[in-house]
């Protein structure tokens, strides 16, 4: 029996020699560091490469708005054939009095060519049929202006242009700047140019219209409403005349300068850029004077070409 119990005392001694000596071994060996930092920094990421996006450019659309001033209009000729040598052409033409003739022939579709001609050669009598004044509420009745014009545009009527086109004329009811957009073009340029006393008023529809001059002499609002983020306003306005002429026709032009020069100040503060021909000593029913218009509407339109090219360039850019 005391074979059989010296075995396990044996073992157990045995084990506990094994046990020891791992401890030792322990012991021995080298400590080793735990790190208990842990790192929050964000891993460095290099961005992808990515194509540049170009800025976008605002939209513009190129309004002109052509005054009234009688054979003065002329000048409206030199200012668009500027514009078009310049490659800026109009997405809306409005115009007012003789700004109407020179906007509907334009937005016809003539060519600056075709505008200087028709300039040249038209002969003041194709465009005036007198009345006894008497007898009548104007001295003409302006069915040869709306003939010749519907003549001249080809029988289109206003909402078939190629450019949009407006024509103010005033209401004499109510006294409102009326802006034609659809109908016969003729009538609407009539009713446009039709000077009080001068011309016999024009129905159209169940109202009778005058001269648009009378409430817009340069009708940059209505084209802002025709849908022109960006106005150029052409003023072939003269000063009042110190000593006018005697006769009826030049004391009423005088009397539209005197009215319309408050109403021009503001209005054409709504425009970007205004165009001033130099006009002096063309009076209002000069046609002798047309090159010499046609002429003073280039020059001033060079003149402000640098100009209006850099407002053009910021309005696009958003400043």
């Amino acid at each position: 029996m005391n074979g059989h119990k010296s075995l396990p005392q044996c073992l157990i001694r045995s084990s506990a020699c094994v046990l020891l000596a791992l401890l030792g071994a322990c012991t021995s060996l080298p400590p080793v560091a735990v790190n208990t930092e842990v790192n929050t920094a964000p891993t460095p990421v290099t961005p992808a490469p990515t194509a540049e996006v170009p800025l976008a450019r605002r939209p513009v659309h190129l309004g002109l708005a052509l005054g009234g001033g009688a054979a003065r209009g002329f000048a409206h000729v030199g200012v668009i054939q500027v514009l078009e040598e310049a490659g800026l052409k109009p997405s809306h033409v409005v115009g007012t009095s003789a700004g109407s003739l020179v906007a509907a022939l334009y937005a016809s579709g003539k060519s600056v060519a075709e505008l200087r001609k028709a300039a040249e050669t038209m002969e003041e009598a194709e465009i005036t049929d007198w009345m006894v004044p008497l007898l009548n509420r104007g001295a003409l009745r302006g069915e040869a202006l709306a003939k010749y014009v519907n003549a001249q545009v080809g029988g289109r009527n206003l909402e078939n242009m190629k450019i949009p086109l407006g024509i103010v004329a005033t209401d004499l009811r109510s006294g409102e700047a009326i802006t034609f957009r659809r109908g016969n073009t003729g009538s609407a340029v009539r009713a446009s140019s039709a000077v009080p006393a001068v011309f016999q008023p024009v129905r159209i529809g169940d109202r009778e219209y005058v001269d648009g001059g009378l409430v817009a002499p340069v009708p940059v609002h209505q084209t802002r409403e025709m849908g022109a983020n960006f106005v150029i306003a052409v003023d072939i306005s003269s000063d009042p005349e110190g000593n006018p002429a005697g006769d009826t026709f030049q004391i009423l032009l005088q009397t539209f300068t005197i009215m319309g020069k408050s109403i021009n100040t503001l209005a054409l503060k709504e425009a970007d850029i205004v165009i001033r021909p130099a006009l002096s000593g063309v009076k209002s029913a000069d046609f002798s004077a047309r090159r010499r218009s046609i002429e003073a509407g280039r020059v001033a339109m060079l003149a402000q070409l640098p100009r209006l090219k850099e407002r053009l360039a910021a309005f696009e850019a958003g400043h």
